[in-house]
């Protein structure tokens, strides 16, 4: 090569000449799970590594028809839980050989219109985050052809996968953790009202006071996962008819509550009232909280979704993948 063709980015054909191997071999090199032994591998990647190579994505994509790249929809981002779930979720398909697109469907805007975004995009599959009510209809229309999964929400009039939290068990273990309390007066504060895990959560929790023979004081239905709707629910909760326990849909809304409770009522919580939520955020762990709360697998949450991306998953009982979780004591309730 001549010094001017030294300042060129080496091609993968110029490579493989080098290395003594097929261009398809240094292909194998970068792509994961393909036959190639590691001696080879590890060879070609060496060498490439020296001489300032590194595989163009874009000829990829064109040649294999595939983009390696997953399209994960998102909203409602105030809420802490979302951002380390994907986090966590783009760290897992990084691990599989894939990078994710984010599309963040913003407040009050037309959903439809956003979601055909998604038609535009060169995306080999969809997880949908979003806490935005999302029809079936309209996910199968903006996510045709593709892989596409949900994860912490389910959609009864669509045939997609799900990947969820059992919602509905940490309701009750909630519910049957006050009850063991001696508690018998408490309180539901809602998150999105027409999203499928508050619902989930929702139902199980009143359904299990009614078994155990609790009174539901209030439900309230806060429109947003977020801490000013949890600052104000608890205001309202307390000032209309005193419970002794509020089970708070997600964590978000409980830091928001116990701060109204404390500051603004001036009880003591757990004293006066004992107070619960969902997910287990790093926030729930900080002293000046410790929040009682059901604990989301989010580490086998995504574990599964990516294993529906990459085509790896056990089949579930129809679409919906439940997972478990754990109740997680601290001292808001067990002070």
């Amino acid at each position: 090569m001549s010094s001017g063709d030294l300042r060129k980015p080496i091609t993968a054909r110029q490579l493989a000449r080098l290395i003594g191997v097929s261009q398809s071999a240094v292909s194998r090199a970068y792509t994961p799970g393909a036959s190639i032994s590691p001696e080879m591998r590890q060879r070609i990647l060496t060498m490439a590594d020296s001489l300032g190579y590194s595989p163009n994505a874009i000829a990829s994509t064109l040649s294999k028809r595939r983009s390696n790249i997953v399209g994960i929809v998102v909203s409602a981002m105030q809420n802490p839980f979302y951002p380390v779930l994907i986090e966590k979720l783009s760290r897992g398909l990084q691990q599989v050989g894939q990078q994710s697109l984010l599309f963040n469907l913003t407040h009050g805007a037309d959903i439809r219109q956003q979601l055909a975004a998604l038609r535009q995009y060169s995306v080999d599959a969809v997880v949908i985050v979003s806490a935005a009510p999302l029809s079936g209809a309209a996910l199968s229309w903006a996510t045709e052809g593709r892989t596409a999964i949900m994860i912490n929400r389910a959609v009864p009039d669509s045939s997609l996968s799900s990947v969820c939290c059992n919602n509905a068990e940490g309701a009750r273990a909630i519910a049957d953790h006050l009850h063991a309390l001696g508690h018998r007066r408490a309180a539901f504060v809602a998150g999105v009202p027409h999203a499928s895990a508050n619902l989930e959560r929702q139902h199980a929790f009143i359904a299990r006071l009614a078994e155990l023979g609790m009174t539901l004081t209030a439900s309230v239905a806060g429109g947003e996962y977020s801490y000013e709707t949890g600052y104000r629910a608890a205001l309202e909760v307390a000032r209309t008819g005193r419970p002794e326990a509020i089970f708070f849909a997600n964590d978000i809304l409980a830091v928001g509550g116990i701060d109204a409770l404390r500051d603004e009522m001036g009880l003591s919580v757990p004293g006066d009232i004992a107070v619960a939520g969902f997910d287990d955020i790093a926030m729930a762990g900080w002293p000046r909280y410790s929040l009682t709360t059901f604990r989301q697998p989010l580490d086998a949450m995504v574990e599964r979704t990516v294993q529906l991306v990459t085509g790896k998953a056990e089949p579930a009982d129809g679409n919906v993948h439940l997972l478990p979780g754990e109740l997680v004591v601290r001292k808001t309730t067990a002070g």
